[in-house]
């Protein structure tokens, strides 16, 4: 059950903190770390006390990315986008110390550029390369030893299906369409942050959701392997 190509092209946009054009299969999508001094209320300092830190992430689709056109958002986002957004900054803030940042935010946004299945965990997977590379950014504004200072660890997600009986890994469109079973995972090192599974056309026992989490540790330890050399990290 081999992973597609995954390669990770950092700096990919100037301005951001970090920036990364993921590539995973035929998906692509581009993810920034933006540097905001501001935070939501209930972060913020007051009475003395220091204001804590926050991520969040935004996801979007490009009217390309799909056949046929997808419409642009207007000022209401679809409620998948939704979803998948706060699925991203559920993942990423399991990788962050948000008390250690001070009062800034960490926001990501993530747009797709093409879709062939696995946008929201070929996300994930992008945009903790990039959060890397802005934390470093950080460290160097904040005096901080490096991104590790922040980091509590490693993110990573990966797809896995029942495609016509068998477990897949990593599934492109096509095979997503035809899944019976179709699950979402995101790790932080060998743990897991969330488990999205759902039977599309059918049910699945327990044998078989063994199977399916068994397949997306190995796989996650594959991805994080990719996204460590393509930091230069060990």
């Amino acid at each position: 059950m081999p992973l597609r190509p995954m390669t990770f092209q950092r700096g990919f946009v100037k301005h951001p903190a970090g920036s990364c054009l993921v590539s995973c299969g035929d998906t692509r999508v581009l993810v920034t770390v933006s540097i905001e001094n501001s935070v939501p209320p209930h972060r913020k300092g007051s009475q003395g006390k220091p204001g804590l830190g926050w991520l969040t992430a935004e996801y979007n689709m490009l009217p390309g990315s799909t056949t046929p056109r997808k419409k642009r958002d207007s000022i209401k986002q679809d409620g998948r986008s939704v979803e998948i957004q706060r699925l991203i900054g559920r993942s990423l803030r399991a990788a962050v110390d948000i008390d250690k940042l001070g009062e800034i935010t960490l926001a990501i946004d993530c747009d797709v550029l093409q879709a062939d299945g696995g946008t929201r965990t070929t996300s994930i997977t992008g945009a903790w390369v990039a959060l890397y590379d802005a934390l470093g950014m950080l460290a160097v504004q904040q005096k901080k030893s490096g991104p590790e200072y922040y980091l509590l660890g490693q993110v990573a997600a990966i797809s896995v299906g029942v495609v016509k009986g068998q477990v897949e890994v990593d599934l492109d469109y096509v095979k997503d369409s035809q899944a019976d079973v179709d699950m979402n995972v995101v790790g932080r090192g060998t743990d897991f942050i969330e488990v999205q599974g759902t039977g599309e056309h059918g049910v699945f026992n327990r044998a078989q959701l063994d199977e399916l989490m068994n397949a997306a540790s190995g796989a996650l330890v594959e991805i994080q392997a990719l996204q460590r050399k393509a930091l230069g990290l060990k």
